[in-house]
């Protein structure tokens, strides 16, 4: 038993910061995503319209994008710790605020309409635009280079757990209980990162190297050159980037739920949970067999095979097949994390790994919102199936595209 637990794979569990970040981690991403199932069913519920789930994705991303370069900028020279904790706090005023328009005795849904839901998911949005740098950026300072990947991969196996809890209990206590009870659940996740920050020591600001720019949009524009001077970071960034653009349903999951499949929140919440099932299941085969060979060819497939996932799931009107499906979508989608995870940190110097990382969440991160906006519109213009389809398809020609004009990606070898 000691032999295992002394393995190279859980070397990195042995520092105290990285295990007390983690759970902060999986409470954060269990509320966030908890939250996303709960507001997705409650604007449906009011608005049934396809159109309003894909204004979710643009109400968030817009904030996102307009301050995660100034966000990356400000991560790396201001402690990380520090902006962690605060941005988590504008989160839990966040969720308080939506537990309070959904009181029933004040009836705020006939009053102001669903405008305080898109506020809250605004707010969400701006904090995931400083949270993602920050996020990727503390990581780095708490583990050594060596152990980089493994720290990866056990970061990409927490945040797929808290994917399963999220939805699952966000699903099942909105089922059963209602949607105060799921709301209070939300806070109390958010209360609790919020607590749990104040255990981590912060490793301290990072030393910035002499002669380095000083001024603000100098130093975001030294962040997007160092990502656009370096082919595999742009290369990863950008297939990415257009293959959840156009790949994910997950958007669309509360329709076909409850139009195609015909299953209630609790339904919801099992769907949304079983791609991070596959993508835990996944992890733990990466922590113990790291992609760290042909670790470019193993991207171009993880993410080929994301999209005919996404194609067969549209196609499909069984709710057993669909939740299978997801766990495929999931397993491989956690391969294309853990390898784009890894390169950022391997190939990004510490000083830049806040502004690298803002750039990511501008190619990587806000895809997911702009990828539900889409998800919305096409489904609008489409109609829902065609328009997964489409994004399905959409997402094969980009692998194409990626694979026959990248060819460092295509011989990339993750292996320090």
């Amino acid at each position: 038993m000691k032999k295992f637990f002394s393995n190279e794979a859980f070397e990195v569990m042995h520092i105290r910061n990285f295990r007390l970040f983690m759970a902060y981690r999986l409470l954060m991403t269990s509320a966030t995503i908890m939250q996303s199932v709960v507001v997705g069913w409650l604007l449906y519920d009011i608005t049934k319209s396809v159109l309003s789930l894909g204004m979710i994705g643009l109400t968030e991303v817009i904030p996102q994008i307009g301050i995660a370069l100034f966000a990356g900028h400000f991560v790396d020279i201001w402690d990380r710790k520090r902006i962690i904790f605060y941005t988590t706090f504008l989160l839990l005023l966040g969720s308080a605020i939506l537990l309070f328009y959904a009181l029933p005795s004040f009836d705020f849904q006939s009053l102001l309409g669903v405008w305080p839901i898109y506020l809250t998911i605004f707010l969400t949005g701006l904090t995931r635009g400083i949270l993602v740098p920050a996020h990727t950026a503390l990581l780095g300072q708490l583990v050594p280079r060596r152990l980089l990947t493994g720290a990866a991969t056990w970061s990409s196996t927490i945040w797929q757990v808290g994917a399963v809890t999220g939805p699952a209990l966000g699903g099942l206590v909105y089922g059963f209980f209602g949607v105060i009870p799921a709301l209070l659940l939300v806070l109390f996740f958010y209360l609790s990162c919020t607590l749990l920050l104040l255990f981590i020591k912060s490793p301290g600001k990072v030393i910035v190297p002499e002669g380095s720019t000083e001024g603000i949009f100098a130093r975001m524009k030294e962040g997007i050159h160092y990502v656009f001077n370096n082919q595999i970071l742009l290369g990863a960034f950008t297939l990415d980037m257009f293959a959840v653009l156009f790949g994910g349903a997950v958007a669309m999951l509360p329709v076909f739920a409850s139009d195609v499949l015909h299953v209630g929140p609790e339904g919801l919440g099992i769907l949304r949970a079983c791609p991070a099932i596959g993508a835990i299941l996944m992890s733990v085969v990466l922590t113990f067999h790291p992609p760290v060979r042909h670790s470019g060819p193993l991207l171009l497939f993880s993410v080929f095979g994301f999209g005919l996932t996404m194609i067969i799931f549209a196609l499909s009107t069984n709710f057993y097949l669909s939740a299978f499906i997801l766990f495929l979508s999931g397993a491989l989608d956690d391969v294309s994390v853990v390898i784009r995870s890894s390169i950022l940190q391997i190939f990004t110097s510490d000083e830049m790994k806040g502004r690298v990382a803002a750039v990511n969440s501008i190619f990587v991160g806000s895809s997911n919102e702009l990828g539900a906006f889409e998800s919305g519109v096409a489904a609008r213009l489409m109609g829902l199936i065609p328009s997964v389809v489409f994004g399905g398809v959409m997402t094969l020609l980009v692998v194409t595209f990626a694979a026959i004009k990248s060819p460092t990606l295509r011989k990339l070898n993750l292996k320090i």
